[in-house]
């Protein structure tokens, strides 16, 4: 079959391990760009990628490519495409957009534009336009414009393939699959040791444990994709694909995951058993305070409970109890453990081998490794033991976790500076300063001169400042006022200045 261009989708972080996984699964000319990764295959590749990737959440197949400097220009592009080779007046579709130019301002009228000239199109042969459904349509257009560079695909996905279906309930802010999976694939967890999430919620990372164990395709679960109701859809080859349960594989360790609270493990049996994976993990209602001893090499990997204010003593107090409990009931294990502040990772106590960068929905976090090993850290990396780096993905910072984390420390030190000053008002009117050595000489109630690093002084943006001539005799103000000039006299005054540029008359102060 012809390769054709494709595009996957997926969070901010997890662009590697996608990349890995296509690799994997026979994909050619892999790239990796922002949330995105490009690569070629043929249709049965298109329909593998949406049924066995575990950290795209869509994929999407780019079918035209131009330059548009404005909304109206994209308007009659697209109303020159061949629309009836994609859909037909009876399919409903939809227009989704992502835009990154100063020229477009307002993507969703970019939007609007391709919906008007595919509705035009349709209407200038059949006299009719096709409808547009947002909630459940037949076919989805994407439109990304970057500068003057657009590019129009179809969406082969549907719905975010983050929804694999087997979810029936879930608790407050689940974790999304795509991250889980994510998650569980950069620790590098291939099935070959126990596993286990202390506060599992609702079981999404013990699931996709499980699935990533066995080696079952993420999609086995969905209703439908939307390559389903395209018009060269091959449903035998899908069939195929689906059926084909070959590479699945037995599980010979244990997956377990506690939570104090009932209604979670309920919760979670109920999505495992969707899942076909309740024979497969261990859920039971435990504290993480009373975490038993592992006998055996085990992997955690655990997303507690962010917080909505550093404040909170229970929070803090929480991370210090996880520290705990790892350091003496995971000795010759590891744990991994997300989280969105700082000041929680400071309570674990631990010394973590690896910081990753990922998003939790719009929260910059940061994964955390920890390697759990008996005795002193220098005796652990003085032995054959040493943490291991070599198989983490080579993470990129974070540009969104740089500047929340930038802003978070502005208002730490803000806030102390509140704390350690006596002067409030003073305070909000100015940042504080160094003191200096030296004083400059200033009427009462005038700004000082600031002295520079070498001789010449600083003034205000605008002001001329006084200079000194070349003989070392006079200072002037601004050009065309007289000088004030030196007596020849030892001891006679200088005059000093009215504030006008001339000389006041009567005062003035002695030279020392």
């Amino acid at each position: 079959m012809t390769e054709f261009e494709m595009i996957a989708k997926t969070f901010q972080g997890l662009e590697e391990i996608l990349a890995k996984e296509l690799i994997e699964l026979g994909a050619n000319g892999v790239a990796i760009g922002n949330r995105m990764v490009s690569f070629k295959g043929d249709k049965a590749l298109m329909y593998k990628a949406n049924f066995h990737l575990r950290t795209a959440i869509r994929i999407l197949k780019p079918f035209l490519h131009f330059k548009a400097d404005s909304a109206d220009e994209v308007y009659d592009i697209c109303r020159k495409v061949d629309w009836e080779k994609y859909m037909d007046l009876s399919d409903s579709f939809a227009v989704d957009s992502v835009v990154y130019s100063e020229d477009f301002r307002h993507s969703k009228f970019v939007a609007y534009r391709v919906k008007d000239a595919i509705a035009d199109y349709f209407r200038e042969k059949y006299g009719k336009r096709p409808n547009v459904s947002v909630a459940n349509p037949d076919l989805t257009f994407h439109i990304h414009i970057s500068h003057d560079d657009c590019s129009l695909s179809l969406d082969s996905s549907g719905e975010s393939l983050h929804k694999r279906g087997y979810r029936q309930e879930a608790m407050e802010a689940p974790l999304n699959e795509v991250l889980a999976a994510g998650m569980i694939l950069m620790s590098g967890w291939d099935g070959k040791s126990d596993f286990v999430d202390p506060m599992c919620g609702s079981g999404t990372i013990p699931i996709e444990a499980a699935l990533i164990a066995k080696n079952m395709a993420p999609g086995l679960f969905r209703s439908h994709f939307a390559f389903e109701k395209w018009k060269d859809f091959d449903r035998d080859l899908f069939e195929q694909i689906y059926n084909d349960d070959s590479a699945e594989r037995d599980f010979e360790f244990s997956i377990k995951g506690y939570d104090k609270d009932p209604k979670a493990i309920l919760t979670a049996k109920r999505n495992a058993k969707a899942a076909g994976l309740l024979d497969t993990i261990q859920f039971e209602q435990r504290d993480f305070k009373d975490f038993e001893p592992v006998k055996e090499r085990t992997v955690i990997i655990t997303n507690p409970p962010y917080g909505e204010r550093l404040t909170d003593d229970n929070l803090l107090g929480l991370y210090e109890m996880i520290g705990e409990r790892l350091k003496h009931a995971l000795i010759g294990g590891e744990a991994w453990i997300i989280s969105y502040h700082y000041e929680c990772f400071d309570n674990i106590g631990l010394k973590p081998s690896a910081k990753i960068p990922l998003f939790n929905g719009a929260l910059p976090c940061e994964l955390r490794k920890y390697e759990i090993f008996d005795g002193r850290y220098n005796d652990f990396r003085g032995g054959d033991r040493r943490l291991k780096k070599d198989d983490l993905p080579t993470r990129r910072s974070s540009t969104l976790r740089h500047k929340a984390r930038l802003a978070e420390k502005e208002e730490a030190r803000k806030a102390e500076f509140i704390e350690n000053t006596d002067n409030k008002d003073f305070k909000r009117e100015r940042p504080a300063r160094k003191p200096s050595d030296r004083k400059p000489f200033r009427k009462e109630g005038d700004k000082p001169f600031r002295k520079s690093e070498g001789t010449r002084s600083f003034r205000k943006d605008g002001d001329k400042p006084f200079r000194k001539s070349e003989g070392g005799k006079t200072f002037r103000k601004t050009e065309g006022a007289k000088p004030f000039r030196k007596s020849s006299s030892e001891g006679k005054p200088f005059r000093k200045s009215s504030g006008t540029g001339r000389p006041a008359a009567k005062k003035g102060f002695k030279k020392q």
